[in-house]
């Protein structure tokens, strides 16, 4: 039975305590690190995506020489008076269309040890590489001469 006696009244708990103050500041920076982490960097990943694009157009360009029996070189270029830095590629069919220009202005690319890359007739072609530069990132596709055109990573 409750008396108005003074301090028989239960306290009740006001705000909140030390150790659910610390989980919730703990929850939030684990939070911010996880986001952080995830954000990649956009030149990265639009240099990737050059490198994967143009590993694809090799493939095709070579696949198309194979069958058509036709010597196939892509040669890249800088930008001039009249056109984007891009690439082509010379002696593929007029019907065949394929792109000429990167995705973004900023790419350059150069082939390792020559000026343009032999893709065919022959099935087996030497080993090749291409270095796209974007900025201070490095990116390069290449082959062993056997194989498909692959991005390398580590560049």
């Amino acid at each position: 039975m409750p008396t108005s006696a003074l301090g028989n009244k239960p306290h009740t708990q006001r705000g909140f305590t030390l150790i659910e103050l610390m989980v919730v500041v703990a929850l939030i920076g684990l939070t911010t690190a996880l986001i952080s982490l995830s954000l990649r960097d956009p030149a990265s990943t639009r240099l990737e995506q050059e490198a994967t694009r143009l590993a694809a157009l090799l493939e095709s360009a070579r696949a198309e020489a194979r069958a058509s029996g036709l010597p196939v070189r892509w040669v890249p270029h800088e930008a001039g008076d009249d056109a984007a830095p891009g690439f082509r590629f010379v002696g593929l069919p007029a019907a065949l269309r394929l792109p000429q220009q990167w995705l973004g202005p900023d790419v350059r690319a150069q082939v390792e040890g020559a000026s343009l890359l032999q893709l065919g007739p022959e099935p087996i072609i030497g080993a090749q590489k291409v270095v796209l530069q974007l900025g201070d990132r490095r990116l390069a596709v290449a082959t062993d001469g056997l194989g498909p055109f692959v991005v390398v990573h580590g560049q």
